[in-house]
């Protein structure tokens, strides 16, 4: 089973996945929110059914000094929400600074500007699940060499 990794947003959502044997995490678009419901529904339904996802890692976002305000709990009530409806397991995973880390990748990359918003959302999301995969790696072998 894969591992999916979101970042949520007010209208759109950043999407990555693992590969089956949960080391990496690749961007694999970006859904925009539909104002029915039904529609947000089966996309996820179908999303999680297409990747044979186990589990999903959502990005949380904590203010700088740990403490979860208004963003945090909108992403709260989605996961709650994404949970009713997939009935997978979902982890809040720190997200803070992945906005910013993202932006930078696709600077350096010297993606346009334009396209960049477009990619933002993915590459977030891809960098949630790396940093997840990495801890759990990590904690279930040790560091390396050990």
């Amino acid at each position: 089973m894969r591992i999916l990794g979101i970042d949520f947003g007010d209208r759109h959502i950043g999407l990555a996945v693992s590969d089956g044997l949960r080391l990496t995490a690749q961007p694999v678009g970006t859904y925009r929110i539909k104002a029915r419901e039904e529609d947000n529904k089966r996309y996820f339904l179908d999303l999680v059914e297409k990747y044979e996802v186990g589990e999903i890692v959502l990005g949380y976002p904590l203010r700088m000094d740990g403490s979860a305000g208004t963003r945090a709990q909108k992403t709260q009530e989605f996961a709650d929400w994404l949970k009713s409806v997939v009935g997978r397991p979902i982890i809040l995973w720190d997200e803070r600074l992945t906005t910013r880390e993202a932006k930078n990748i696709l600077q350096s990359q010297k993606i346009k500007r334009k396209n960049q918003k477009d990619l933002e959302d993915q590459v977030s999301a891809a960098i949630i699940l790396s940093s997840y995969l990495e801890q759990k790696n990590y904690n279930s072998h040790g560091p390396a060499g050990h």
